[in-house]
C-alpha cells in the first residue's frame, strides 16, 4: 500500500558549479514532472543557452533569469512544484555564490529538509560549511549530503567515503542530527531517480530518499498561537482578525490571551479558507472573531489562555549578516518577528563564528554573510519563543530604516533576563508637568554639519537667544562630550554610532526634562540621525543642517584639524579620509557662506518658537 500523499519543502544548496540545476533539472525530467510545452522550452533553451553541445541542458530548467543563463551560474532561488504517485514537493534551488548567500538564507527558513551538493573532485568547500550553517541556523535538521559528478572519478567509493567522513564530522559540531550521503551523476542520472548500477552502493536513489522521508510533525499539540496580520471591518457590525495559524488548534469558544497587552477574550466565530469552520489547525490561513470588543492590533499575538508568550525586551540572537555595510552595535534597524514589527538596536556582539571551524572569535562588527552571537534591545517588549521550540515565532528579520532593506536574518536563542526583569517605572511627575512648570515645549535642535561648518558656533548663539528669552536649555557639544560621558570612545565608525547613539539618549532624557536641547555633532551618518529622530514624539526633533562647503571648512580650520588629517596624523577624519553623509530633507538647511552666524541663529529661534 502506498504512503498518503505529503507536501515536502526541500532546497539545494552548496558551492557555485556543484550541479545543483542540473540535479534538479535531471530529477523533473526523470520522474516525469515535465508538460510537453515544458520539454520543448527546454529543446529550445538548451540550443540557444545550453553548455552540453546540444543536448538538453537540464539545468536550464532552474536557471529562469537571464543572467543566470548566461553566466551560468544561479542568483536567485528558483522555486518548483512537481508531484509523484507518492509525495508532492516545493523545491528551492538555492544559489551557490557567497555574494547570494541572503538567497540561501530565504530558501532554508521554510524548508523541511535540503540536498546539498558537494563536487566530489573539490570536497568540501568554505560555501559548503556556510551554506551547512545556515541550514542549522534555521532548524533545517534533515540533510543528504549529494557528492556529484561521481562519473567524473569512475565511480570511486574511497573518495566518497573520505568525503562523506569528513562531511559528517562537521555535521556533528553543527548539530545536525540526521545526515545520508549519496553518490550521484547530475549529468547522467546515476542515482537520481535510477540507480547508478555501481555495485558498492545499495541505498536509495535521489527521489527515493525523498518520497520515503518522514514529514515534519504538525504543530497541533502546541498551545495555539495567532499572530494578527490584518484587522478586518468592512462595516460597523464586524471587526474580524486574520492570520496564519502559527502552532496548535482553535475552536470557537477557545479561551486567549492578547500579547502584549494581557487582554483576555474568547473565540467567538472562526473561518478558514473563507468557509466557517469549527476548527482550525497550524499552517492553515484563519479569520476570527472575539465574544467582546478588545484593542487588538497588526503584530498583535493570540495565545492559548494559561499558555502565553514570555514578554521580552532584550534577547540573545544568532544571526546572518546579508548587508554590505557592516553591522555596529548601536545602530537601528527595523525588527519584524511574527507579524510585528518594533525598532531594534543591537547592543552587543558577543562573538563572530568561523564557518571553517565553528571557532568564536572576538568582533566589534559583522561583515557581509558573517555569522555571529549578538545581544538585541527592542523599543518595546514583544512575545519571544526560541527558535528551537517555534520556527513561526522564533525567526526574525533586521531591516534597514533608510533603505528597507534586509540587513539581517536571525534566529532567538533566549531572552535576556534584564528584559524581563527590568520594567519602566512610571512617576506622576512627567513631561507634560516639566513642561508646564518651565513653560515651554521641550525639544531637541540637532545640529549636523562637516567640521568647521560652523555648528558649534551657531549653536550657542542659538543658546544664549533662547535664554534671553527666558527659555530652559541646555547645549551638548560634541567635543565637550568627550571630556567625560564619551571619553572611552575613539573615532572608528563604530565608536562614533556609540557616541551617538549614548548622546541621543541624553537628549531625549533632556527633552523628558523639559528642556530645549540642543546638539551640536558632526553625526556624519544618516542612519544615526534617523535613529536619534525615532527616540523623539512628533514635532520634538528638528534636524538643522549647517551646509558649508567641504572647502570653505578647510580653509577655516578654526583648529587645524584638517591640516593634520591631510599630513596623516588624524585617522578616521570626517570630510578627508572617512565619509559625511548629507541630509536628503532636515527641518532647516543654513547655508554659511550667504548669511552671518547671528542671522542664521535668529532663523533657528523663529523656527523653534513658530513650532512650539
Amino acid at each position: 500500500m502506498s504512503p498518503e500523499p505529503g507536501h515536502l519543502r526541500f532546497i539545494t544548496c552548496g558551492s557555485v558549479d556543484d550541479g545543483k540545476s542540473t540535479l534538479l533539472g535531471r530529477l523533473l525530467y526523470d520522474s516525469g514532472a515535465l508538460h510537453e510545452d515544458q520539454l520543448a522550452a527546454l529543446a529550445r533553451d538548451s540550443a540557444r543557452f545550453g553548455t552540453q553541445g546540444g543536448a538538453l541542458d537540464f539545468a536550464l530548467l532552474l536557471d529562469g533569469l537571464e543572467a543566470e543563463r548566461e553566466q551560468g551560474i544561479t542568483i536567485d532561488v528558483a522555486y518548483r512544484y512537481f508531484g509523484t504517485a507518492r509525495r508532492r514537493f516545493i523545491v528551492a534551488d538555492c544559489p551557490g555564490h557567497e555574494q547570494y548567500t541572503r538567497n540561501m538564507a530565504t530558501g532554508a527558513s521554510t524548508a523541511d529538509a535540503a540536498v546539498l551538493l558537494v563536487d566530489v573532485r573539490k570536497g568540501l568547500l568554505p560555501q559548503t560549511r556556510r551554506h551547512s550553517w545556515i541550514c542549522a541556523l534555521f532548524g533545517v535538521q534533515t540533510l543528504l549530503l549529494a557528492v556529484n559528478k561521481m562519473d567524473l572519478v569512475g565511480w570511486d567509493e574511497a573518495r566518497f567515503r573520505a568525503i562523506e567522513a569528513e562531511y559528517r564530522a562537521l555535521a556533528a559540531t553543527l548539530g545536525l542530527p540526521r545526515v545520508g550521503a549519496l553518490p550521484v551523476s547530475a549529468l547522467e542520472g546515476g542515482n537520481v531517480c535510477r540507480p547508478a548500477g555501481c555495485a558498492w552502493y545499495t541505498g536509495p536513489t535521489l527521489l527515493e530518499w525523498l518520497e520515503t522521508l518522514p514529514l515534519p510533525a504538525p504543530a497541533a499539540t502546541a498551545p495555539a498561537r495567532l499572530p494578527v496580520q490584518l484587522v478586518l471591518r468592512p462595516d460597523q457590525d464586524f471587526r474580524g482578525y486574520a492570520g496564519t495559524l502559527a502552532e496548535g488548534c482553535l475552536a470557537p469558544g477557545d479561551a486567549v490571551q492578547i500579547q502584549p497587552s494581557g487582554q483576555q477574550a474568547r473565540i467567538a466565530r472562526l473561518w478558514v479558507a473563507g468557509r466557517p469552520a469549527e476548527r482550525a489547525e497550524a499552517g492553515q490561513a484563519v479569520l476570527v472573531t472575539l465574544d467582546e470588543e478588545r484593542d487588538v492590533s497588526r503584530g498583535d499575538l493570540f495565545s492559548a489562555a494559561g499558555s502565553p508568550l514570555p514578554l521580552s525586551d532584550q534577547f540573545a540572537a544568532q544571526l546572518l549578516w546579508m548587508d554590505e555595510t557592516p553591522l555596529l552595535p548601536g545602530r537601528a534597524y527595523w525588527l519584524r518577528i511574527g507579524t510585528r514589527e518594533v525598532p531594534a538596536t543591537v547592543t552587543e556582539i558577543s562573538h563572530r563564528i568561523d564557518i571553517n571551524t565553528q571557532a568564536h572569535e572576538p568582533a566589534r562588527q559583522l561583515a557581509m554573510n558573517e555569522v555571529g552571537l549578538v545581544k538585541l534591545s527592542l523599543a518595546a517588549p514583544v512575545p519571544l519563543a526560541p527558535y528551537a521550540e517555534s520556527r513561526a515565532l522564533g525567526g526574525f528579520i533586521l531591516v534597514d530604516r533608510l533603505s528597507h532593506a534586509t540587513a539581517a536574518a536571525g534566529v532567538v536563542r533566549h531572552g535576556l533576563r534584564r528584559g524581563e526583569n527590568v520594567h519602566w517605572q512610571h512617576f506622576s511627575v512627567d513631561k507634560a508637568v516639566r513642561a508646564a512648570q518651565k513653560g515651554q515645549a521641550p525639544r531637541c535642535l540637532w545640529f549636523t554639519g562637516l567640521p568647521g561648518a560652523g555648528k558649534s558656533t551657531i549653536a550657542n548663539l542659538v543658546e544664549r537667544g533662547l535664554v534671553a528669552r527666558g527659555r530652559h536649555t541646555y547645549l551638548l557639544d560634541g567635543d565637550n562630550v568627550r571630556h567625560g560621558l564619551n571619553r572611552d570612545l575613539g573615532f572608528t565608525e563604530a565608536d562614533r554610532v556609540e557616541n551617538l547613539r549614548r548622546v541621543a539618549e541624553v537628549a531625549k532624557l533632556m527633552v523628558d526634562a523639559g528642556l530645549v536641547v540642543i546638539v551640536s555633532f558632526i553625526a556624519p551618518y544618516a542612519r544615526e540621525r534617523e535613529m536619534a529622530r525615532s527616540l523623539f514624539a512628533p514635532g520634538e526633533f528638528l534636524e538643522v543642517f549647517v551646509d558649508t562647503p567641504p572647502e570653505v571648512c578647510e580653509a577655516r580650520d578654526p583648529k587645524g584639524l584638517y591640516a593634520k588629517a591631510r599630513a596623516g596624523k588624524i585617522p578616521n577624519f570626517t570630510g578627508v579620509n572617512a565619509p559625511y553623509e548629507r541630509p536628503e530633507a532636515p527641518d532647516l538647511r543654513l547655508d554659511t557662506t550667504r548669511d552671518t552666524p547671528e542671522a542664521l541663529a535668529q532663523a533657528v529661534i523663529e523656527r523653534l518658537e513658530g513650532a512650539a
